[in-house]
């Protein structure tokens, strides 16, 4: 099972391969939204790939980009959680969630 951890509450957890990041925080008890449930209808699965990962990931859909447009705290590494899909090649893969969203506000402690 591929490793996958979220920052800052630098918790790591077993991905299934196949599963979405979002699936694997909602199924690991991170807190990471999904308003639309992965249907690419929102951007509150906003996170934010560690550089060194980001290259590693297939390329964003156009409408992936369409509603990183919308979210908050965009970076250039930045993708939705529901669209990135753990493989045994994403082993390690790190994410950062943003302090904030478009409908809530995360705390990190």
């Amino acid at each position: 099972m591929p490793k996958l951890t979220f920052l800052p509450m630098n918790k790591t957890v077993d991905a299934e391969a196949g599963e979405s990041v979002m699936e694997a925080a909602h199924h690991n008890g991170v807190e990471l939204e999904g308003a639309c449930e992965g249907s690419l209808a929102c951007s509150t699965c906003h996170v934010i790939v560690a550089p060194e990962w980001f290259d590693k990931l297939p390329e964003a859909e156009d409408e992936e980009e369409d509603m990183l447009d919308r979210a908050f705290g965009l970076t250039s590494t930045s993708r939705l959680g529901c669209q990135v899909i753990m493989t045994e090649e994403l082993d390690g893969l790190v994410v950062t969630i943003p302090e904030y969203n478009r409908n809530m506000r995360v705390d990190q402690k």
